[in-house]
C-alpha cells in the first residue's frame, strides 16, 4: 500500500475525528451555538407568577410560588455566592389531572386517550445579572404520577408536591 507524502496520519485522526464530529452534530448531539452555560452558584432565589395569576389563578399561584420558592431555598442552598447572578423561576403552567385516582393500577404510557393521572408545571428558570440582564435561560417542564384518591383530591398538596418536584428536577438539569 503506497502511502500518500503529503497526509501525515496526525492529519488523518484530524480529518476522521472532524468528520465523527461533523456526523454527530447532524444527528442532533451538537451543542447549539448560542447555547448558554448556566452557572453554579447563585446570589439569591426569587420565582415569578405573574403568567399563572394572568391565567387568574390567584391565591393559588402564589401558593406553588411559596412552595417552589422555599423548595429552590433548601434545594440550592450548597450553591449559594453573593457573586453570582439570582436564579429566578417564572412559572407560566401548572396542569393537575382532573381525576387522580390510580386505583385501578392502569396508567395510560401509549399516545391513546384518556387520563394519564399526573400533574405537571412548566417554566424556565432564569440566571439574571446584576443590570437585570439574563444570562443563561433552561425552560422545562416537569411531570409527576398523581398518588391520591379521587375521593380526597387534594388540589393544593398535589400543587406544592409538584412544585417541589419541580425544582428538585431543575436541581438536576443544571
Amino acid at each position: 500500500m503506497m502511502r500518500n507524502p503529503m497526509t501525515s496520519p496526525q492529519s488523518r485522526r484530524t480529518i476522521l475525528k472532524a468528520l465523527a464530529c461533523v456526523s454527530l452534530a447532524g444527528a442532533g448531539f451538537a451543542v447549539p451555538a448560542g447555547a448558554q452555560s448556566f452557572p453554579q452558584a447563585f446570589s439569591s432565589f426569587s420565582v415569578d407568577v405573574s403568567v399563572l395569576k394572568a391565567k387568574g389563578l390567584g391565591p393559588f399561584a402564589d401558593l406553588v410560588g411559596a412552595a417552589a420558592l422555599d423548595e429552590l431555598q433548601r434545594s440550592f442552598a450548597d450553591r449559594v455566592d453573593p457573586r453570582g447572578p439570582r436564579l429566578v423561576l417564572r412559572l407560566t403552567g401548572v396542569f393537575l389531572t382532573s381525576s387522580p385516582d390510580n386505583s385501578s393500577g392502569y396508567r395510560d404510557r401509549g399516545g391513546g386517550g384518556g387520563n394519564s393521572g399526573h400533574d405537571a408545571v412548566e417554566g424556565e428558570a432564569l440566571a439574571v445579572g446584576r443590570r437585570g440582564e439574563v444570562l443563561a435561560s433552561h425552560p422545562m417542564l416537569a411531570v409527576r404520577d398523581v398518588n391520591t384518591s379521587i375521593l380526597t383530591p387534594d388540589e393544593q398538596g398535589r400543587a406544592v408536591q409538584v412544585a417541589q418536584h419541580y425544582v428538585r428536577w431543575l436541581r438536576r438539569q443544571i
